[in-house]
Parts: structure tokens; sequence; C-alpha cells
């Protein structure tokens, strides 16, 4: 027998017993173990091992095994230890639900083979304070009358608790009351239940209702408790009289009240509940038979309302007394008295009497002018007799007392028909009775139309846009006015206030239909030649005087796109095709050409954008959409052709847009420049200067001959490539050959010989810009051989003298 003992942090005692008995052969043994309910999956019970004297190491190979009898496996052994372990944890409340033993028993089998061994263990579960008392219900309601004396006892339902012993129900306690106590009772099982004992007689009418919380504490550590709420109900018992609001009431009511007219409505409570709080009226033996017979009193309700006829002459003052009874089963009652005094009533209503009245009238009519003559009068007397005349507020008349019962109607502001052209005039009489009574008269005043408005334009200033190339007899726009005079003085006439531009009048230019104000256009407007006109018309009515006012038109002419685009730049005659030569050695970007148009057009319609419609190369060429420039894109070669045709649109930007075109023949033309520091431009014809190879190619076989006469060969051959001149270094359009050229000579008529390039550039007018050096003091003469012949030929300006001039950049001119 051993024990071994883990559980958390807190000992636990396991007693172990166990016996021996042989059966069959086969041995077992009886152990016994105590462990607490709720241990941790894993807590050790025993070492099985040890307490039934097995060798650990066999107990693999012996096949140990533990069943737990009509259980879950809620425990395990360890095979290499031994010892006995906790799988699931155990809930001593699930395994034994019921309360008739204390104890709790998990019985096992350990069987083990070679040789057959079965060891019977029984495994004690303790109980732990793991449940709290719960009633049965949450709430326990009791219905107790108010006559119930103090002393009463009651039986309340008891708290049950699944765990046992000292961890069962143990005491109860209520909550806080002075009506209620409780008084713990011990049952023969040793069960605990409570008696609610009443120490204090109850009131309904002061609470109705008691709510009290009844707790259950078990005697656990910690201790648990579970509550329930105990409501009390009072059941009510007649011990309330009804009672009126007051004990005398005083009412007044007018003669002649109508049948069925509530005189007083009395009410009368009675504080108990159900029947005993249902009351019945009705009046006493004090109450006089002619009362009872001209007011009504009805049962249920308590009204008080009008039987007969009252008549403040017969009958002034009616005394009264009424009961209410409620319907206990012992009935108690309440009363009240009432005092009715009759009234006399004001019944007879003033009367108004229209004595004079004018209508209709001037609008212009002065003010204090008398319209008309009321008289007022009332049959009653006193306060009754009083009465009181008023017509309605905000009207532009008032009453003027002239005698007694006698008023004016007079004007008091000015009247206006436009605003307002009739009146309905209401003439009220009032008494001063109470109620009081009144009665009324209306008449009609009608005012009669002058012509006191001048015609409204809606606008003092009319914007008109007309589109150009308008069809005469147009219509331009409707200029209404509006008079709001009647007829007559609002019948209106229109018509232009005559104004002359450029000698022309505008009648000459619009029509105004007189009698609805349509505005036409007489003629078709150019655009371009009128732009806008401004100038009057007139509405006049036909009142006396007439009236009229004026509103200022102006009428603004917009463009259509009826130009088509002209070109003025390169002029051309009508068809023609415009050349133009350019020198072949022209750089990339160079200015070629530039086209000008201009559209007579406005704005969107005058717009001109530039592009090719035809091009030789498109790809030589460059066209700036906007400002019209030919420009180079890069430079001739010996490839492109030396005629180039460009057809160039020129395009507005109206809707439809119109263009004009314009075909330019470019000619490219050979040229050599040299480039001086101080340069002249004179103007050249075309054949003055063909090509200068030719002239450079002889002077220099000139040289070349003298000096192979005078030097040796070496000298000769090395000679045969010469160095560039100092003062003028050749640019690479300096020396451009060109088949068929003919030869320009220039000749220095001065002692100093110098070699001068000519740069040759084509210009519109069919002249050249040559520039060159000119030492001061020197002239030149020169000439040219023209390209048709071989023969040299003096052009008509060969001895015309050049103006020295300083360095410009090249011009066409």
């Amino acid at each position: 027998m051993g024990s071994y003992v883990t559980m958390l942090s807190w000992k636990r005692y396991v007693s172990l017993v166990i016996l021996f008995a042989t059966v069959q052969h086969i041995s077992s043994s009886v152990t016994h173990y105590s462990i607490p309910e709720e241990m941790k999956e894993g807590s050790v019970v025993a070492n099985l091992a040890t307490d039934l004297s097995l060798d650990v190491k066999t107990l693999s190979k012996r096949k140990m095994r533990l069943d737990i009898i009509a259980n879950k496996k809620y425990l395990d052994v360890n095979k290499e230890t031994g010892e006995l372990y906790v799988v699931e944890k155990i809930d001593r409340e699930y395994i034994c639900n019921t309360k008739s033993s204390t104890s709790c028993y998990l019985k096992l089998e350990v069987i083990i083979e070679n040789p057959l061994r079965i060891f019977n263990i029984e495994l004690e579960i303790l109980d732990m304070n793991d449940n709290a008392p719960q009633f049965r219900r949450d709430a326990i309601h009791l219905d107790l009358s108010e006559s119930t004396p103090a002393g009463e006892r009651f039986s309340l339902s008891n708290a049950v608790d699944p765990d046992v012993g000292a961890n069962s129900v143990k005491t109860y306690h209520l909550s806080e009351s002075e009506h209620f106590t409780i008084e713990v009772q011990t049952g023969r099982d040793g069960s605990k239940f409570a008696d609610l004992i009443l120490k204090k007689t109850l009131d309904r009418e002061q609470q109705a209702v008691h709510n009290l919380i009844l707790t259950a504490v078990d005697g656990g550590t910690p201790t648990r408790s579970g509550i329930a709420s105990v409501i009390v109900h009072v059941l009510d018992t007649n011990d309330n009289a009804p009672t009126f609001d007051k004990d005398n009431y005083h009412i007044n009511i007018m003669e002649n009240s109508p049948i069925g007219s509530l005189v007083v409505h009395l009410n009368a409570t009675d504080i108990d509940e159900g029947s005993n709080s249902d009351i019945i009226y009705s009046y006493s033996l004090y109450t006089s038979e002619k009362t009872q017979e001209t007011f009504h009193l009805n049962p249920s309700t308590g009204e008080i309302t009008v039987k007969g006829m009252l008549n403040y002459e017969d009958f002034r003052i009616y005394d009264m007394e009424v009961i209410a009874t409620d319907k206990g089963a012992n009935s108690l009652s309440g009363q009240c008295k009432l005092t009715v005094l009759v009234e006399d009533m004001n019944d007879n209503h003033p009367e108004v009497s229209i004595k004079s009245f004018q209508s209709p009238v001037k609008e212009n009519i002065e003010l204090d002018t008398v319209i008309a003559v009321v008289s007022v009068s009332d049959k009653d007397s006193g306060d009754n007799g009083m009465v009181n005349l008023h017509i309605p507020q905000n009207m532009p008349f008032k009453l003027r007392e002239s005698s007694d019962n006698y008023f004016e109607l007079v004007v008091s502001e000015l009247l206006d028909r436009e605003k307002v052209p009739e009146y309905d005039i209401t003439f009220t009489v009032t008494d001063r009775g109470s109620p009081p009574l009144s009665d009324n008269e209306t008449m009609t005043l009608e005012l009669l139309d002058v012509n006191d408005n001048v015609p409204q334009f809606p606008q003092s200033f009319y914007t008109i846009r007309v589109m150009e190339n308008n069809a005469p007899g147009a219509l331009l726009g409707s200029l209404t006015a509006f008079d709001p005079d009647l007829h007559e003085n609002q019948y209106l006439v229109y018509f232009i206030l005559e104004k002359e531009i450029a000698n022309t009048s505008m009648s000459m230019l619009f029509s105004i239909n007189p009698e609805n104000g349509n505005l036409y256009a007489l003629k078709t407007f150019d655009y371009e030649i009128e732009k806008e006109f401004l100038f009057h018309i007139e509405a006049r009515d036909s009142g006396v005087p007439p009236l009229s006012s004026n509103v200022t038109v102006h009428i603004i002419v917009v463009d259509q796109n009826d130009n088509t685009p002209v070109i003025v730049s390169p002029w051309r005659a009508h068809g023609s095709v415009v050349e133009e030569k350019i020198p072949r050695s022209t750089d990339k970007g160079s200015l070629v050409a530039k086209v000008i148009a201009i559209d007579t057009d406005s704005v969107q319609n005058s717009r001109i954008s530039y592009q090719f419609l035809q091009v030789t190369d498109a790809t030589l060429f460059s066209l700036d959409q906007y400002n019209g420039e030919i420009r180079t894109m890069r430079m001739f070669s010996y490839r492109d052709p030396r005629h180039q045709r460009l057809v160039v649109v020129a395009k507005d930007n109206g809707e439809p847009a119109l263009s004009a075109t314009v075909t330019i023949k470019l000619s490219t033309v050979e040229t050599a420049v040299k480039a001086y520091s101080d340069m002249t431009e004179v103007p050249l014809e075309y054949d003055i200067f063909s090509d200068l190879n030719l002239y450079l190619v002889i002077g220099l076989g000139s040289v070349s001959f003298l000096l192979l006469i005078t030097i040796l060969v070496t000298i000769v051959l090395k000679c045969q490539k010469p160095k560039p001149s100092k003062a003028a270094p050749p640019c690479r359009n300096s020396v451009i050959s060109e088949r068929n050229s003919t030869i320009a000579d220039s000749t220095l008529v001065s002692n100093d010989a110098y070699w001068y390039s000519l740069f040759l550039a084509e210009t519109r007018k069919g002249k050249l810009v040559v520039r060159q050096p000119v030492p001061k003091g020197s002239r030149y003469i020169v000439s040219s051989l023209p390209r048709s012949t071989g023969m040299t030929e003096t052009s008509e300006s060969a001895a015309s003298t050049l103006q020295v001039r300083r360095q410009f950049p090249p011009l066409f001119l």
C-alpha cells in the first residue's frame, strides 16, 4: 500500500487500501484512491507500479492497460513510469448526479499479461465548491391582500446546489424591507428553505407592489450565492370612499343656452381599484324636482347638461347636491353641492345702414373727400347697447363721426387704380355685450383710370445682333412696352427717333411696326462696311396729354465668313506663277520666300493659316503655318533638280473655311562668295556674273606657267596647291562650279590690283546684291558676258560708279 500526492500548490492526500484475493489462479488486488474533482489534465494520481509492486521495465512488455467501468476514460497509465494520471477534467456532479450519497467513486481495472493479472481500483472523487446555489425560478410572485394581518407566514421556493456537504445551501438572506422578513427552516434531509413573514400591515394605495431580493448562500470556501426576485402584489380592499375635486361649486350659465349644453363635468375619484373604484353619480333627496327637470346628471360620467330652457327673467338660481357611490361589496360614498347662476345674455344684434355711397370715383380724387355716410343702432341697453363701427385695416379710408351714431367715410391716402382697381369696403358694427354681437354691410368702390403712367420697357438698353448679308425686311426683334393704364391711356405707338449716320437717316436703315414694336432691317448689312448702329425708339400712349418713354437700341452686325483670303505677297498677276531664284549654296534654315495673305473678315474668320498644297520635294522646304515663311530644311545636293514647284494655300478659320493659293517656281543658281570686313552692296542684273570658277582657273594656270619657267620641276609641282589668301580666306561657297556658266569679268580702275570675290544673291526685282571691299578712293567698273553668247558685251551700267558703304547683311530687294 502506498500514497502519492500531487495537485497544484496545495497538498492532497491519497489513501490507499489494498485487498488481495485469488480467483481462478489469476491474482488481483483492490486499491482505493481519493482525489478532488476538477484536477488539471496531466495531473498524477498515483504510481501504480510502486503501489502494485510491479516492475516498471516490464509494463510495456506485459501490455499494461487501464479500463474504466461504465464511464468515459478520464484517466490513463504511463507505461514508462507506471503513473496513473488525469486525461480529462472530472466533474463530480456530472458523474454522480444524485445527492442521496455524499460519496462518488470511479471503478477502474488495470490489466497486465504474461502472466495475466487484474487489479481492481476504486477512485473516490471528492467534492469541491464549484457550483453556486440556484433557484428553480428567477422570480417568485405572491398575491397578498392589503387586509392580511401582521405575522402571517408564506412559503418560498428553496434554492438547490449540486455540491454536497458543507458546499450545499447553508442559509438565506432577504433584502431590506419594512414590511417583510424571512425565517430559515431545515428539512429532514438537511436541506434549507425560507418562510416569508409579514411584519407590518400593507396599504395598496401607498404601495401596490413590493420588490424583494432573496439570496441563497452555500457553506463552501469561498462562499457562492444565488438570487431570486420576490414580487409581492398587494390586493385591494374597499377601504376608501369617493371624493370630489371640490365640496362646493358655483357655476354661471347664460340664458337661452341650448338643450344639451354642458354645465359642469363633476369628477369624483376613488383610490381603490377594480370595482371598488367604479363610481355612480346621483342627485340627493335635497335636490328639488324643478332643478332635476332643468338639468340632467349622467350617472356614469358626472356630466351635468341643460335639459330644459333657461330664462333669466323666470329663474335665476338653481341649488343641487350630487352623491358619488362606489361599487364595492360594502359601498362607500361622497357628496358635493352646486349653485348654478343664470346670467342675462346679449340677444339683440346691432344694425348698420348705408345712407349715401359714391361710386365710381377717379383715382386722383383729393384727400378727405367724403365717399359714404353710415348710421348704426342697437336695441339692447347698457353695455349691450353700446356699439363700435370699424372698417378693415390697411385701406386708404377712415371713418369720421359726424353726429350721434352717424359716420362719414373719407379718403385718407392717395389712390392708385393700377395697384388696386377697386375696394370692397365692409362696415362692421359690434356691441359691447358679452359675448359681443355684430352686423356688417359691404359696398364696392370702383376707381376710374387717369393717364398717370408712362409706357415702360422691360429693359433700358437693348442689344440686338444681326448676321451680315441679311435679307431686307428681316425681323430683328420685338421691343414691346407696357402701360398699366386702361383703354386709350394704354394704347401705344412706336417710332424711331431720327438720327443720321454718314448722311443716312435711321428710318432708311430700320423700320418699326407702330402697333407691336417689331423692328425690321430695310437693307442688307455688310460687316466690313458697317459694324454697329446706335439709336433710340420711343413708345407713346394715346392719353390726354400723351406720355412717352424711349429706349436705346444697339444693333451689332455679326461677321460672316464671306471674304476669301487675298495673297498680297509674293505679288503676281491673276493666275500667273511667281518665279524666284535662290543660290544653290543656300544654308539650312534660310528664308526662301514669305507668303502674306489678308482677309477682310474679323476675328476667327480672318485668322489665316498656311500649308503646302503641292511641293516637289517635301524634305527640302518647310512652311510656317502662322507667318507663311518658307525656309530650307537642308542644303541642296547635286541630286536635287534645279527647279522646284511650290503650291501654297492660305486658308481662313471661318465655317466653312475659304482659301487662296499661290504657285512659286524656284530656280537655283550657282554663286561664289568671299567674306571681307568691309562690304558694299551693288545691284546687278542676273547675267552680270555667271561663274567665277573659270576665271580663277585661268589665273592659276598663268601663274603656274611662269613658275615652271623660273624654278625647278619639284617647286612647280608644289606650287600647284596654292595657299588661301590671308586677306580673304575662301569660304565653302566661294568656288562652286557649274556647267555652261559664263565668266564675270570685274576690272579694277585704280593702280592697286585686287582680286575680289563676288557674292550674288537673287532678289524679287531681278537684281543681284554684290558684296565686295572698297578701298578708300577706289572706283569699280563692272562688265559681264551674257549667257546667251560668248561675246564680251558691256552692260548699260558698265561705267557706273559704285558708292562706298559700310558692311551690311545680304538684302533681298
